[in-house]
């Protein structure tokens, strides 16, 4: 039942979408090409980065998390992991993230998607520059979106 109301959810906010691109596509008919509604997919998915399956959402009241996360040059982040399913975008900056165990790595420079690794300790490092993320959480009320890896 939890993941029908997810798939509800995402089914809702997608068909709100096609309707807002349709609106925005029928009122810029008579506009020149460069002022026309634009609709771009950053990420499709069924498994994280590391190549791992998601298995479900989570059970409950869904609840959608948005974060902008500001991260600064030479950290590296603590160890931890997720509960849920969830997405990054790089704004700026380039973050290298690493899963605990050694056997997964990736880089990711602004513009880039990541489709987050889930219950998988993991962790990310900047250089030498700061970095800026917005990260969407697909969870449910009163989930933590990380939590701390021992």
């Amino acid at each position: 039942m939890p993941h029908t109301l997810f798939r509800g959810l995402f089914a809702g906010l997608l068909a709100g979408c096609c309707l807002n691109q349709a609106y925005a596509a029928n009122a810029a008919a008579d506009l020149p090409n460069s002022e026309r509604t634009v609709s771009t997919v950053l990420l499709r998915s069924d498994h994280s980065w590391d190549g791992t399956r998601y298995k479900s959402y989570p059970a409950g009241q869904p609840q959608l998390t948005m974060l902008k996360i500001a991260i600064p040059a030479h950290t590296a982040l603590p160890w931890h992991t997720h509960p849920m399913p969830n997405a990054a975008y790089v704004i700026s900056g380039t973050l290298n993230v690493e899963s605990r165990d050694g056997r997964h790595k990736k880089t990711l420079h602004a513009g880039d998607t990541l489709p987050e690794m889930v219950g998988i300790s993991h962790r990310g490092v900047t250089g030498d520059a700061p970095v800026e993320l917005i990260v969407f959480y697909a969870g449910v009320k009163n989930m933590p979106t990380a939590m701390k890896s021992q």
